[in-house]
């Protein structure tokens, strides 16, 4: 009987051993979080036209539609709006996770169609795919913010 509660507390601890550190590995976020909180008027804003298609994309700043800072992601650099199926939308902060967790720098990453591509570092992330990295050194995912679509507007905030 003393074997089997052995072999009991030993398989529990695993477990939460186990449990603890796939929540660790599931925030990838090296990219401080910032207040963001806004919507995206489909229907009647022709800025977000591009919107209507699915594989393109809008980048919002904090002068989009005067929306100031909860508009502007990290610290500055804006935030990627990308449609990604129907009725399905993402939203990436511009802010390359490579350069900012190597050494602190807040570089803006450029679109190129559906890959978002750091100028210093070269990473590529695809859009697609939720901001993963196609290619180059970096090994973070760009951050995501959440985002709700109820045919007319696009709901764009944090997690």
């Amino acid at each position: 009987m003393g074997c089997f509660l052995k072999i009991t507390f030993f398989s529990a601890l695993i477990v939460f051993t186990l449990a603890i550190s796939g929540c660790k590995n599931q925030n990838n976020d090296v990219i401080p979080d910032v207040y963001v909180n806004f919507q995206i008027d489909l229907l009647y804003d022709n800025e977000f036209s591009d919107l209507n298609a699915i594989g393109n994309h809008v980048i919002v700043t904090s002068a989009t539609n005067n929306w100031g800072s909860r508009a502007a992601g990290f610290d500055n650099n804006g935030i990627i709006v990308y449609r990604s199926l129907m009725d399905e939308f993402n939203a990436y902060d511009r802010t390359c996770p490579h350069d900012y967790a190597l050494n602190n720098t807040s570089v803006k990453v450029n679109v190129d169609f559906t890959v978002a591509i750091c100028p210093r570092c070269s990473t590529k992330y695809s859009l697609s795919a939720f901001g993963t990295t196609i290619s180059g050194p970096g090994k973070y995912p760009l951050k995501n913010y959440s985002t709700s679509f109820d045919g007319r507007f696009i709901t764009v905030w944090n997690k």
